[in-house]
């Protein structure tokens, strides 16, 4: 079912969108991943998973299961809940056991989608579940102007992963230690792989100017 779901959905996305997709030969083949994007759109979980290799699971904020319909869609696509700001310890357990057992995970590292383009910073909990998750991370570039609509050019990019042992913590640290330790090690890596690929508006508008 969820690859049946995939090629219909692949084929609707190509129809809508003017999408292209670089970087696919950086994933290597029969490996699962933690999959890390930048967020700017309702459409970025889809625009992740085709690009990716294998099956896919990624949390999504509650509110988006209350219409039947689209509910029916995202967890055809791996999606299951999370209640956003109470500390949803299950749905963490979830994700990490997901890509632990072979299943891609897909984060959005910023927890929120972005409204002018530009990569914001990081949440510490996504970078506490690409450590604990014990593998490569692959960073992801999603890139359009204004908002989507049809006929929108979308490109998606793929870097290439960030081995696991550079995301690594000592699970013994304390509790202040743990957060300075995300803060300083994990997130600059994964952030830097994500605006690497991105076309930010900022570095667009510099271009222009000096053009």
């Amino acid at each position: 079912m969820y690859y049946i779901v995939v090629f219909l959905v692949r084929i609707a996305m190509h129809l809508w969108y003017n999408l292209k997709i670089e970087g696919r030969e950086n994933i290597p083949k029969g490996r699962a991943f933690v999959y890390a994007s930048n967020h700017r759109s309702y459409a970025d979980p889809v625009l992740v998973t085709l690009c990716g290799r294998g099956r896919f699971s990624f949390m999504a904020k509650s509110e988006l299961f209350e219409k039947p319909l689209f509910a029916w869609l995202i967890r055809s696509l791996g999606a299951f809940p999370v209640e956003r700001g109470k500390g949803d310890t299950a749905a963490i357990d979830k994700a990490i056991d997901n890509v632990q057992h072979g299943t891609n995970l897909l984060i959005f590292p910023e927890g929120t989608r972005s409204k002018d383009g530009r990569v914001g910073r990081g949440k510490t909990g996504v970078a506490l579940i690409a450590s604990r998750a014990g593998t490569d991370v692959v960073p992801v570039g999603i890139n359009f102007d204004g908002k989507l609509h049809f006929r929108s050019k979308i490109v998606v990019r793929v870097g290439k992963p960030i081995p696991a042992g550079t995301l690594a913590i000592d699970e013994n640290l304390t509790e202040r230690d743990l957060l300075r330790t995300l803060k300083r090690d994990v997130m600059p890596p994964i952030m830097d792989g994500i605006r690497a690929l991105v076309d930010e508006p900022a570095a667009i508008e510099m271009k222009g100017d000096a053009e």
